[in-house]
């Protein structure tokens, strides 16, 4: 669906395609524990976050170089951009790199290679925000904050992602605060596997301004109440749900019930060479499996715009929620 939208929850690594990691993997000498595209892509079966998660660290060996980040996130948006996506404000997890002798500068001047230009080349305006992962330490947390100092230029955010899990949001608690006093925008994982109770924590913890998923706020209407009244975006990201057993089938997802409670959802793709769909593929799985009218479809592209860190633009915001009420479905 090529509805003008915004993309809030993309993790970069997570759009490596089986084409482009041989691709990458024979360039770099890495060799790859499948026969061929086709192998790797039945491996794309999981049973939960942590089975996906083994495979996406893995794959992730094939990530060396400036040109090889810059590839992978070009790749990523031109394909975004056959699928509606305007503006993208991309994840990625440089502690998964840096724990490969990959050093901070190669990702983000790598990514900053592609993004810098993402709207010339591909019509699609660009965010960067650097997660941290939660089954790491907070101590390698701050040192990763550190680690990017040089690099806030490109750098608009900070996010909290990978195993949920037993790793709730308090434990981050002093990197949150280091990347306030620095004037980054902040986001978490939260509500996915783990309970209502870490988007509570993120949004009094961490001072979130946008919850990563937070499907799981509809087991506390007190929560429910809290995030509609503070207008709090939820990223969520329907497909990656169903893959990762959080929803057992799509025509199961909370979307609507959410959209009903006057909840500020947006929809995205989250890892989406893994999880069998892009954005505009995430909105066409929802429109199809729940039923969403042009008029919800219209709402969640124009949540999506709401939603992003365009403050520094709102020209750009106005405009692009122009083209989304000009969007006519076919």
């Amino acid at each position: 669906m090529s509805l003008p939208k915004a993309e809030l929850h993309l993790h970069i690594e997570g759009t490596l395609e089986p084409e482009l990691a041989f691709e990458l993997a024979a360039r770099n000498g890495v060799e790859l524990p499948y026969a061929d595209t086709a192998a790797l892509r039945k491996a794309y079966q999981f049973e939960d976050l942590q089975s996906f998660l083994n495979l996406y660290y893995e794959l992730m060996a094939v990530l060396r170089t400036e040109r090889d980040f810059e590839d992978l996130a070009n790749a990523y948006l031109a394909r975004a951009a056959t699928q509606g996506v305007r503006h993208a404000e991309i994840f990625f997890d440089p502690q998964a790199h840096l724990a490969r002798g990959v050093g901070m500068g190669t990702v983000v001047e790598g990514l900053w290679r592609a993004l810098g230009s993402s709207e010339v080349n591909h019509g699609v305006s660009t965010q960067l925000i650097m997660c941290f992962l939660r089954d790491e330490s907070a101590e390698s947390a701050l040192e990763t904050l550190e680690a990017a100092k040089p690099h806030l230029d490109r750098i608009v955010g900070i996010g909290l992602d990978s195993a949920e899990v037993g790793h709730p949001p308090v434990k981050f608690r002093e990197v949150y605060e280091a990347a306030a006093a620095l004037g980054l925008r902040r986001v978490a994982h939260a509500g996915e596997e783990g309970p209502p109770e870490y988007i509570t924590e993120a949004l009094d913890v961490l001072g979130v301004e946008r919850i990563d998923h937070g499907l799981r706020c509809m087991e506390d209407e007190a929560l429910v109440a809290r995030l509609v009244r503070d207008r709090v975006p939820l990223t969520l990201c329907p497909l990656s749900n169903v893959r990762l057993r959080a929803v057992d089938v799509l025509a199961e997802h909370p979307l609507p019930a959410m959209l009903e409670a006057g909840l500020l959802c947006t929809v995205n793709s989250d890892d989406p060479a893994y999880f069998g769909g892009y954005a505009g593929d995430n909105f066409d799985a929802v429109r199809q499996a729940l039923g969403l009218g042009e008029d919800r479809l219209r709402e969640l592209a124009r949540n999506s715009f709401v939603a992003s860190f365009l403050e520094h633009d709102e020209e750009r915001r106005a405009r692009y929620l122009a083209e989304v009420e000009a969007y006519e479905f076919s």
